[in-house]
């Protein structure tokens, strides 16, 4: 079992992580860390509150933006007017999405690299010593080949538990 020392701190390490990666505000990502550790049950606004040590104003200001960005999301259960807060199910997919959108960027970029460097390599003006080593770039393009089909095996496993 987790004690709250280490929950806190994975929150906080995550919480890091978030606020880079998704360009959040440090009490918003800790929102997200926070909803992401409680998984399915949710978090109320009085857990945030109390487990973050923020304002009530700061948390309804986060909860709200993050919900704006379509984060985050909540639901009630019957007989009780609490609202649970949980992370979008679409969240993964939709950074999936932008993962291979960027990475098929960055594919196009190398092929047009490596075919301008191809074309001055047989060109005949370089030297053998000079001519430029198309290894990277085709070692590269296998990785991210290799990457999009992994993470879009993972999307479809994803999208088959989800229905």
């Amino acid at each position: 079992m987790m004690t709250c020392k280490e929950r806190s701190t994975l929150i906080e390490k995550l919480g890091v992580f978030l606020e880079n990666k998704e360009q959040l505000a440090p009490v918003a990502a800790r929102i997200m860390a926070y909803a992401i550790l409680k998984g399915k049950t949710g978090t109320t606004f009085e857990d945030l509150v109390i487990d973050l040590c923020a304002s009530k104003s700061t948390i309804s200001t986060h909860l709200n933006h993050l919900q704006d960005l379509k984060k985050i999301e909540y639901f009630t259960k019957p007989g009780d007017r609490k609202k649970y807060f949980i992370i979008k199910r679409d969240t993964i997919l939709i950074s999936i999405d932008q993962m291979v959108e960027s990475w098929n960027t960055e594919k196009d970029v190398h092929l047009e690299i490596r075919d301008y460097k191809e074309k001055v390599n047989m060109s005949g003006r370089l030297s053998q010593e000079e001519a430029f080593d198309l290894d990277f770039h085709d070692d590269y393009l296998q990785y991210l080949e290799e990457a999009t089909n992994s993470i879009l095996r993972l999307k479809s496993k994803i999208i088959e538990r989800t229905n």
